[in-house]
């Protein structure tokens, strides 16, 4: 008799359920269904044109109105009159010019030479573009050796890539070890081990006014002709510290890709060689964009290196920084009283006057140098990109977003070098270069001296 109560209790508290689900169904039913029939959209009429495509960024430098009102020298002044009594800026030299009319509109001891940290890679970056074809790459190849040896040659190409194929590389359109590897494997042959050439790169591997402590603090590496990822220890953090083995690193990392445990050695190919793998570099104009928003200081001497080569110049450092001299000599910059140590800007021996920056970028605005037109989408945009990405607060500096500008830094040392488009559509070029104070107080004293040019009508 339990066992029958039992039965019936069961058979109730089942019914009881299939009830609760089938009225729980008929509700959600029910509720979908008067969403599907009140809110449905309404039917498009016939004849509707096509949804529009989603609008695409194009962030580049487009032409101001050239009869914007020009600002004068006496409004510029009274303009920047507040921020010059600001005493962080140390001792303070600059330029302020329109690059419309070439009229300096500023000055203040603009042609003493101080110490420019990485603005000097202003410099570097307008001689290459000044000289160089825009579209030029580098090539890394690899070439037989003897007994199923490979030979990775470089290129004096930082880019190059120890990141696997599909992975994010530090650099724009890197060239990748990766496709070296996959070059070798498809061609067939039996490869017993890898070598690297010797480095091409003639001279110091590190310019003497260096701090080799820089290397380990991620600031410079060895300047080689091959390495990977800018001899980046971690490929992909810009501060990461750097390799001073950037050779084998390059070599260890073909070698693991074609699954050679073996050691890595050096060997000289013979000129006849035969190339069995190669991958080029971005063009130099990305590679310029990459070493200005970046600040990279390893990709700044290569490039420097490059531009030697192609003059006819050594492949070293002490050539590169001579040759970017040269081009910008030829080309009717005034160099008085510039001297570059290196192309990076790394060195506090080297010393650039403020005339020279605010020239290199008035021209580069201005429509008498189209080669270096480039040069203005290399800067960083205030609050945006690169190395001005946390400056200029837009709470409080009105050059956010309109200050475009390359930035120094070195102890004691602060620099800003750009343009800004002021609030009545007119572009100015200007070059602040400060000394003797922190950085961390430099920096927002020279960021508010270009914050007041964005408000500058200056027509005074």
């Amino acid at each position: 008799m339990a066992t029958k109560i039992g039965r019936r209790r069961w058979r109730s508290v089942l019914l009881t359920a299939l009830s609760v689900l089938l009225v729980a169904a008929l509700a959600v039913g029910g509720f979908l269904a008067y969403n599907w029939y009140y809110l449905r959209p309404e039917p498009v009429p016939v004849g509707t044109p096509a949804q529009p495509a989603a609008a695409t960024v194009d962030p580049s430098i487009l032409p101001v109105d050239p009869s914007a009102p020009a600002p004068t020298a006496r409004g510029v002044a009274a303009q920047l009159r507040a921020g010059l009594k600001d005493r962080d800026l140390g001792k303070l030299t600059g330029m302020v010019s329109d690059p419309l009319t070439g009229q300096t509109l500023w000055t203040q001891s603009p042609d003493e030479p101080r110490t420019p940290a990485s603005n000097a890679k202003i410099l570097t970056a307008a001689a290459a573009l000044l000289q160089l074809d825009h579209d030029a790459r580098l090539t890394t190849e690899v070439v037989a050796g003897e007994d199923g040896q490979v030979i990775l040659v470089g290129a004096v190409d930082p880019t190059l890539s120890g990141q696997a194929e599909g992975s994010d590389t530090y650099y724009t359109d890197a060239p990748r070890i990766a496709d070296l590897a996959a070059q070798l494997q498809r061609s067939g042959i039996e490869i017993t081990s890898v070598a690297v050439a010797p480095t091409s790169v003639t001279g110091p591997a590190m310019e003497r006014t260096w701090d080799d402590a820089d290397i380990e603090g991620g600031d410079i590496a060895p300047i080689t002709s091959l390495m990977i990822d800018g001899a980046r220890k971690d490929p992909m953090d810009e501060y990461s510290p750097r390799s001073d083995t950037g050779p084998l690193d390059a070599g260890r990392a073909l070698a693991d890709a074609l699954g050679l445990p073996g050691p890595v050695a050096e060997a000289e190919p013979a000129s006849t060689a035969k190339v069995l793998a190669s991958v080029q570099s971005a063009p130099l104009s990305a590679r310029v964009g990459d070493m200005m928003r970046l600040s990279d200081n390893v990709l700044a001497e290569t490039l420097a290196v490059e531009l030697s080569v192609a003059m006819g110049g050594p492949p070293s450092i002490a050539g590169g920084a001579d040759a970017v001299v040269q081009v910008l000599r030829s080309n009717g910059f005034d160099v008085g009283g510039v001297v570059l140590r290196d192309a990076s800007g790394l060195s506090a021996a080297d010393k650039v006057p403020a005339r020279l920056l605010d020239e290199l970028v008035s021209a580069a605005a201005g429509d008498k140098q189209p080669k270096l037109r480039p040069l203005l989408d290399t800067f960083p945009v205030a609050a945006g990109t690169g190395t001005l990405t946390d400056r200029f607060d837009p709470k409080t500096n009105p050059g956010a977003g309109w200050v475009r500008a390359k930035t120094g830094t070195l102890t004691g040392v602060s620099s800003l070098t750009g343009i800004v488009q002021t609030v009545d559509g007119r572009v100015l070029a200007f070059a602040f270069m400060s000394g003797g104070t922190s950085p961390a107080d430099a920096r927002p004293a020279l960021d508010a001296l270009a914050g007041a040019l964005r408000e500058c009508g200056c027509r005074g």
